[in-house]
């Protein structure tokens, strides 16, 4: 390994006797120690999944950008590796920003953006991004092959990063995000080899009303429709969507023949306070998989005060229903179950106050949730999780009767965060079933036919374990299935 990535390697060993784990994930993807974002590359080499992110390895604070990296053979049990960019060249100075990782033969190539300040560092008015090539033989250790898009396709354009490549028929393509003045642009281009890239068109531009800047695009193909998948900045709360400093979102419609993308309305992908960043493969089974950034912009980190920040959702699989996509864990998470907490059937509750479930407690578990609201017209009804035995602290999660909506409230899960998040309910007669997924601080909410989740950090204390069905008014609450989740961690580096 080279001495400048030795150095750089050195905190991830010598942090992880700092780390406490209060707020440690069991089986999400975390830093070992520093600072972690966006999810970089997703790819599949050689029979194993390999994750790359944002990384800065020397504090758990936002700087200057590395890329992190961990592989899993089963998309459940995942391994540290070395890290995989560092900057310092000319081309990525101050950081070695977002991009994407393709299989090229029998190689293993990471597109990146090459980020450097021209003014002072965080001034954002004067920065050179440009489009970086770097390979590997092994997966593991990997040598720059320098800038392959020096420029963008206007020459007043700055912001311009995030590239996403994949390859279709003989050519590879590569979509990027754009900023000129405040116009957000996804510009796309096209390659035979990774290295020599022709602009095609720009897929899409934003209007009023889209924000100034799209990050992290990605454009796929599900089920005969193209999806443009992106993370805008800068657009406005309207009732209950866009709560978030930024969101993660898609487009459902068509790329034409001159590669102009026309399609539906920006929907939000995920509902929760943090989910951002997002980004797809395309599995060897055919499956779209999907990862994002399990944080948000200008959010409460409590993790940093023990040494590390930043960690990844559960790894999803795409589906397309209609002009929406659903979104489900994937299948493998199942592997983490130990064994069934509820032997004798489920737990149910259909009267007024609270029930306290004794049978189960804990900070990593899957539950299978069902609410009947076909009587529910007043009141909420729902699941209290990580409560303490004081009632100060705990998140919780209800159909507000009188909204129509399912609620995610973090008011009281801990250090640091509060606020609501919420999806609408149809009136159904059909009882609504979720799958929830709970790690040391965190919570993802699925809609069991895919429909909608709910991502949220949360910062209890680690001795707050209990779970309670509560109800006031009328309809079922139940707790269908539940099992304590193992780690997700094998020996690393």
């Amino acid at each position: 390994m080279p001495v400048f990535l030795d150095l750089a390697q050195r905190p991830l060993s010598e942090g992880s006797a700092l780390l406490t784990p209060d707020y440690r994930p069991g089986y999400h993807l975390a830093p070992k120690t520093g600072w972690m974002n966006d999810p970089n590359g997703v790819v599949y080499f050689r029979g194993e999944y390999h994750v790359f992110y944002q990384h800065h390895p020397f504090d758990p604070s936002w700087g200057p950008m590395y890329w992190g990296h961990a592989k899993s053979r089963d998309l459940v049990h995942w391994q540290h590796l070395p890290i995989a960019l560092q900057p310092g060249d000319d081309f990525d100075r101050h950081g070695c920003f977002s991009g994407s990782a393709v299989v090229c033969g029998d190689s293993l190539a990471l597109l990146y953006t090459g980020h450097t300040w021209l003014g002072e560092v965080g001034d954002e008015r004067s920065i050179r991004q440009v489009q970086c090539l770097a390979t590997s033989d092994d997966g593991v250790h990997f040598a720059k092959q320098g800038v392959v898009i020096d420029a963008a396709p206007d020459a007043a354009i700055m912001h311009f990063r995030d590239p996403k490549v994949w390859r279709e028929g003989e050519y590879w393509y590569l979509i990027a995000g754009a900023r000129l003045g405040d116009v957000p642009l996804l510009p796309l281009y096209r390659s035979s080899d990774l290295r020599t890239w022709e602009f095609l068109a720009y897929v899409s531009r934003g209007g009023e009303g889209d924000g100034y800047m799209w990050e992290c695009p990605d454009l796929f193909r599900l089920d005969g429709q193209d999806v443009l998948l992106y993370s805008p900045q800068g657009m406005q709360p309207e009732g209950f969507e866009r709560l978030n400093k930024f969101q993660t979102g898609y487009r459902v419609g068509q790329l034409d023949n001159d590669w102009h993308f026309t399609g539906g309305p920006f929907i939000e992908l995920d509902n929760g306070h943090d989910f951002y960043a997002a980004q797809t493969l395309l599995a060897s089974d055919g499956r779209r998989l999907l990862w994002a950034w399990l944080d948000m912009w200008d959010s409460p980190m409590p993790s940093q005060a023990q040494h590390w920040c930043g960690m990844l959702g559960v790894p999803r699989e795409l589906q397309l229903h209609g002009e929406r996509l659903h979104s489900y864990p994937a299948r493998e998470l199942a592997a983490l179950r130990q064994a069934p907490l509820l032997a004798d059937g489920a737990l149910c509750w259909d009267g007024s106050g609270s029930c306290a479930l004794a049978a189960l407690s804990g900070d990593r578990l899957e539950l299978e949730l069902q609410l009947d609201l076909a009587d529910c017209r007043d009141g909420r009804l729902g699941i209290a999780l990580r409560c303490s035995a004081d009632g100060q602290e705990q998140t919780l999660l209800y159909y507000d009767a009188q909204l129509q909506r399912l609620v995610l409230d973090r008011s009281g899960s801990g250090a640091g965060v509060g606020g609501q998040r919420s999806v609408t309910l149809a009136p159904a007669r059909e009882p609504l079933l979720l799958r929830l997924f709970l790690d040391r601080s965190s919570i993802e909410v699925f809609a069991a036919d895919g429909s909608f989740s709910l991502s949220s950090r949360i910062y209890p204390q680690p001795d707050s374990l209990g779970l309670k069905l509560f109800g006031a008014g009328s309809g079922r609450v139940a707790i269908r299935q539940a099992w304590h989740l193992a780690s997700g961690w094998v020996d690393s580096l």
